[in-house]
């Protein structure tokens, strides 16, 4: 039977909505609660809303009973402070599973790519509903940040750089691509990151906010690009050798977040 999809995001596997008014909102990702958890580079999480709306993320396939990334349960205390993030979470009327404020300190391009990954948004989801795909809205006022998305993890040539004002929205079939976030700054990047269900709910809200399926690349020069290519693949090759020295296989790499 297959997955429902968004036909828009067929082709590219992302759009970019149109950007949102951020300045007009109070910053309410500063005085929510924040728990430790390990994602790309150095981060925290504020759960909005989690498996049990308990202070925690982790995946709803976790729990018992284990269930897809879907129908996720407010965390009160984080959402009595921020309502507007709620409301955003909610505007497109999609299934929500996990939503979360990530904190993110700021890292290299070459270890961007290193921790690239491809999320596991589609564990236990049945056959014949919609496929789980995640919103970005970036927070904080990032514009020299960008999410790189890959195809091929280590083919350059595929990769999409999508800058990080504040206000950009994106949404994203994690599951499709190898991503991650270069924040080059001296401040953490905050960003809301939504899991929604395909369906006709999400495919008219990226109608109404016009989603683009096609960006101009951040730029960046090929020595720099050169330079995170060879970074990247030494501390794969590390990464390798460490564990073939214990006797283990590296055969993958596994959802930060699962």
């Amino acid at each position: 039977m297959g997955y429902t999809k968004i036909d828009v995001m067929n082709e590219t596997g992302y759009v970019v909505l149109d950007m949102y008014d951020q300045a007009k909102d109070p910053k309410e990702w500063l005085d929510i609660e924040y728990v430790d958890w390990k994602s790309s580079g150095v981060t925290r999480f504020a759960p909005l809303a989690s498996a049990f709306g308990e202070m925690e993320c982790n995946g709803f396939w976790n729990h018992t009973p284990p269930r897809t990334d879907k129908d996720g349960v407010w965390v009160q205390a984080n959402t009595d402070v921020a309502p507007i993030l709620k409301k955003r979470a909610e505007e497109p009327g999609a299934n929500i599973g996990r939503c979360r404020v990530i904190e993110l300190q700021p890292n290299e391009y070459g270890d961007a790519l290193y921790n690239m990954h491809q999320d596991d948004n589609n564990r236990l989801n049945p056959d014949g509903t919609g496929w789980i795909v995640r919103g970005f809205f970036n927070l904080s006022d990032n514009p020299d940040s960008m999410m790189i998305l890959r195809e091929d993890r280590f083919d350059p040539s595929t990769e999409v750089r999508i800058p990080l004002p504040a206000g950009a929205q994106l949404i994203v079939d994690t599951q499709r691509f190898w991503h991650a976030v270069w924040h080059q700054g001296t401040e953490p990047r905050y960003c809301l990151i939504t899991s929604w269900e395909s369906g006709p709910e999400l495919d008219a809200y990226i109608a109404k906010h016009h989603g683009k399926t096609r960006i101009e690349n951040y730029p960046v020069t090929p020595e720099l690009a050169e330079k995170a290519e060879a970074h990247f693949r030494r501390r794969v090759d590390e990464r390798a050798a460490a564990l073939a020295a214990k006797g283990i296989v590296d055969e993958s790499v596994k959802d930060p977040e699962a």
